[in-house]
């Protein structure tokens, strides 16, 4: 299949960029193509228009500080991946890249275009909603800051206007020591997940739980934060009883049906993975295996 004929444009600042977008009917822009180029080639979209960001300046780096990650829409998930950074800071987040994709697709693929897209089960929005994500975008009248929560509005739609770029993402850090873990099944590796849960959580000096959260992705639209189950925690012994509560409240989330899979085998999912995902991030930070 060949994709349908469409305008090519190539700007070099987020301004040109931003321009384009908003003066431009029926445009889309190009960031690392893993997933758009191939829906151009089997026409499930047919812009008039495609806005290349690959020679946008300003919109790759990764910036660590404050307690914060900040990264441009156009890093690589290569980069990320490769990061010392990165993996010291955002350590789950290091483990989340090894899912996505293969090698070839990550070098190519970008943490925004990731996040634009939006599917269902993608380890980086489950990424962003685990470290209440701030979203940063551009239009000709301005820039806006668009909060994790408020990012998806259904299946693979974002909260982008039809004049809006996403530029970066900002991550809230957790303090170093504290346990993490992200649990994924899929049919194979590098498809996406049908479900996966992921973990962060620090101990007080009594070996109590005194923060979590928890992240489900693959159930539905968009990746689900469980705070009943994070409620439970806190507070909580780590073991069998805690992760048990907290796992039967992940598998009452709604999920849905596809072709493929029944949401009640998504919800038993949850169930499991997020038992597991709480063994590993216990024992991360220096509890009881």
């Amino acid at each position: 299949m060949k994709p349908p004929p469409f305008a090519y444009h190539d700007p070099t600042t987020i301004e040109e960029a931003a321009e384009l977008i908003g003066r431009l009917d029926n445009a889309m822009p190009l960031a690392g193509g893993q997933s758009l180029m191939p829906m151009l080639n089997f026409r499930v979209v047919a812009p008039d228009h495609l806005i290349d960001l690959n020679r946008v300046a300003g919109l790759s780096y990764i910036e660590i500080k404050d307690g914060s990650g900040r990264f441009g829409a156009m890093t690589r998930q290569r980069d990320i991946e490769f990061s010392s950074e990165v993996a010291k800071t955002f350590p789950v987040l290091h483990d989340a890249l090894k899912h996505v994709g293969h090698r070839q697709t990550r070098n190519r693929g970008t943490i925004g275009g990731s996040l634009c897209h939006l599917d269902p089960s993608a380890e980086l929005v489950n990424m962003a909603a685990l470290h209440d994500g701030v979203l940063e975008a551009a239009s000709r009248g301005g820039r806006r800051e668009i909060r994790i929560a408020d990012w998806v509005r259904g299946i693979m739609t974002n909260a982008l206007e039809p004049d809006e770029l996403l530029t970066g993402i900002m991550l809230k850090a957790w303090p170093a020591g504290h346990g993490y873990a992200f649990e994924e099944f899929a049919r194979r590796h590098g498809d996406f997940a049908i479900t996966a849960v992921s973990c962060l959580l620090t101990l007080d000096s009594h070996g109590t739980i005194n923060r979590a959260a928890l992240c489900v992705s693959g159930i539905g639209p968009a990746p689900v934060r469980v705070v009943e189950a994070e409620r439970l925690l806190v507070g909580a012994r780590p073991g069998h009883e805690s992760f048990r509560a907290a796992a039967i409240t992940a598998e009452t989330l709604e999920a849905m049906n596809d072709a493929y899979v029944t949401a009640a085998y998504r919800k038993h999912l949850g169930r499991v993975l997020t038992y597991r995902a709480l063994q590993r991030a216990v024992a991360c930070a220096g509890g009881p295996r």
